[in-house]
């Protein structure tokens, strides 16, 4: 009896990952899905070439955020949706720096997807993490990782979520699917040859702070 006892009890704790597993993919998918359709590709026409990145529609009315330096000066900025529509995009806020922010608007009479900001000052380290973004043209693109550095001094999120060049602009997502911090640049001792597992964002608090400030947005 005793030992039948000690079967099935192996049994049950020999299950209890899979399902854990399963339930942390089911998170991960109906977040993409909910996600995808409110992120875009940017693309900037600058006078040596193309910057591309990937952005965010904050706003049912077309206000899209993204990083700065991807569209940089560009002579236009083309968004793409996650349908394949191209719409021309107004550049109506630009904050570079540290904190590298822009802000585009697009009209349409689409029934705009929207994401949620969060609250980056309850992040911890260790937290499961979400990014969306375009990296190499690799449009929708999802990866997933933990926070792994806060760093306080410099307004950086560190994280091990895959993210490449393209992905700048893009949101880093906490489990609830809500915008922790914008992607903003990788480690890159190799020039782009590959990805080593360290990535920045920018605290979305600090955007909320500026979007405050110019009374641009309401987050």
């Amino acid at each position: 009896m005793y030992k039948k006892f000690l079967i099935m009890l192996i049994i049950c704790m020999s299950s209890m990952p899979i399902q854990a597993f399963s339930y942390k993919s089911n998170n991960a998918v109906s977040i993409y899905e909910r996600i995808n359709p409110a992120i875009v590709s940017v693309d900037s026409q600058l006078s040596d070439g193309l910057s591309c990145g990937t952005g965010c529609i904050i706003d049912k009315s077309g206000i899209i955020l993204t990083s700065a330096h991807v569209i940089d000066i560009g002579k236009t900025v083309v968004v793409t949706m996650s349908n394949g529509q191209n719409y021309n995009a107004k550049v109506i806020k630009h904050l570079g720096d540290n904190k590298d922010i822009a802000l585009l608007k697009i009209d349409t009479d689409l029934n705009l997807k929207t994401v949620k900001l969060g609250n980056s000052e309850k992040i911890k380290v260790g937290e499961k993490v979400l990014a969306i973004g375009n990296p190499f043209g690799f449009n929708g693109t999802l990866t997933q990782g933990i926070i792994s550095r806060i760093d306080y001094a410099k307004n950086r999120i560190q994280t091990d979520a895959a993210i490449n060049p393209g992905s700048s602009g893009g949101p880093l997502l906490n489990t609830k699917g809500e915008i922790i911090g914008i992607n903003q640049a990788i480690y890159n001792p190799d020039n782009n040859i590959s990805n080593i597992g360290i990535g920045f964002a920018t605290p979305i608090n600090l955007v909320k702070e500026y979007l405050q400030e110019e009374n641009s947005f309401e987050g």
